[in-house]
């Protein structure tokens, strides 16, 4: 089964952002941004990005799917790590162009290939005028090397 999406070009202004109508505006690169957060802790484990397939995949299993831009394949999240996340609750924003997914984060719970909970374990501190990055002191919950390799 494969769950299709309404044409946003179809709907008009009132529609789009106050109807019941699901239709994402995928951009040029037929992508949408995902902001993955955490049930419970509403903790934003990461952002990454679904194209229709994936979005479709994510909706018909319950497990989130996105798509890996550096490989240009569907990454169906924890399928190496065991790390899966299990969808919770899907929303989009008012002109339908990026979503929030609340997840369940299984395994270790780790969502980061780092081996972290969350991809954002550094903040940025600026001083005087130069800016570096500092770590949150966020541990890893697996070695990335047992699990991925070199």
């Amino acid at each position: 089964m494969t769950i299709s999406f309404a044409d946003p070009k179809t709907l008009d202004h009132a529609t789009l952002e106050e109807g019941t109508t699901f239709a994402p505006r995928f951009d040029a690169h037929g992508l949408l941004t995902v902001v993955t957060l955490e049930d419970g802790t509403n903790h934003i484990l990461m952002v990454a990005h679904m194209n229709a397939e994936t979005l479709s995949l994510t909706l018909e299993t319950g497990i989130a799917h996105y798509w890996s831009r550096s490989r240009k394949a569907i990454w169906k999240k924890g399928e190496t790590s065991g790390e899966l996340q299990e969808v919770v609750e899907l929303r989009t924003d008012c002109d339908q162009d990026c979503l929030v997914m609340v997840v369940r984060q299984t395994g270790r719970g780790a969502a980061c290939h780092t081996g972290r909970k969350s991809c954002f374990y550094r903040r940025v501190k600026t001083d005087q005028s130069e800016s570096r990055l500092e770590d949150t002191g966020l541990p890893r919950l697996f070695n990335p090397k047992d699990v991925y390799g070199a």
